[in-house]
């Protein structure tokens, strides 16, 4: 069985992407940290439009969850091979780094680069046997641009942007493709707090994306009709910066 990995799949975003791979028939492997009811929400939207899936809980900033837990999960399902993973997880913790913690700057650092790292090792080797795979990287307008306030959360996808194009070249040979997708405004709970109404004015399609958008463009990435395209950091920002 063809499988993916979405990491932090219980909303937003990440369950969007969930949706969408499911509707191109992965079995999706949905991951999750905490909100085990959002993720069983996630699982039950999938199965209602006809595909199938699982829960994987596991903190994917944990090195030591990631061996026993994600490991164990490959060694007891030989037959479902992840051929794409979509690192999506990750959480803002916004301050001026005047006033920035090591708490606000080790968790986004940590939930980013750190879980991008873990995971995707876990995951190559099989992906390289099989010669074959698609890893999608959700990064941010904050990191191609750099936005203030976030010096942190622009600092770790920045980074996963230049691993993303270092990655692409390792593998490529192996038959797998990496790339990058960069949301902008979307709605989601992520960007609840922010004023959308004065937001938009500076985005030339005039409103927030939709999670549904940035799904489309990660489908693409792990379609074979994106076999040529790797090393890529695909903007879905309406065109507020590119």
């Amino acid at each position: 069985m063809k499988t993916a990995l979405v990491t932090g799949g219980s909303r937003g975003i990440g369950r969007a992407i969930c949706l969408k791979l499911a509707s191109m028939g992965y079995h999706v492997l949905v991951n999750y940290k905490n909100n085990a009811p959002e993720a069983q929400q996630t699982l039950l939207k999938i199965e209602q439009s006809g595909g199938t899936g699982a829960l994987l809980q596991l903190n994917v900033a944990s090195r030591d969850e990631i061996k026993s837990i994600l490991s164990g999960w490959i060694k007891d399902n030989p037959e479902n091979v992840i051929e794409v993973l979509v690192n999506n997880a990750g959480v803002r913790n916004d301050s001026l780094m005047a006033w920035m913690t090591d708490e606000q700057w080790d968790n986004v650092i940590h939930t980013g680069v750190d879980a991008f790292f873990f995971v995707t090792r876990m995951l190559l080797d099989g992906m390289m046997m099989n010669r074959y795979g698609r890893v999608i990287n959700v990064v941010s307008l904050s990191g191609l641009k750099g936005l203030p306030g976030q010096t942190n959360y622009s600092a770790s996808k920045a980074g996963i942007i230049g691993a993303t194009k270092a990655l692409a070249q390792e593998v490529g040979r192996s038959g797998i493709t990496v790339n990058a997708v960069a949301p902008g405004f979307i709605k989601t709970d992520m960007t609840a707090d922010l004023d959308e109404k004065e937001l938009k004015r500076s985005i030339p399609v005039n409103r927030f994306g939709t999670a549904e958008e940035v799904a489309s463009a990660v489908g693409f990435l792990a379609s074979t009709d994106a076999s040529y395209i790797t090393g890529q950091v695909l903007s879905v920002n309406g065109g507020l910066y590119s």
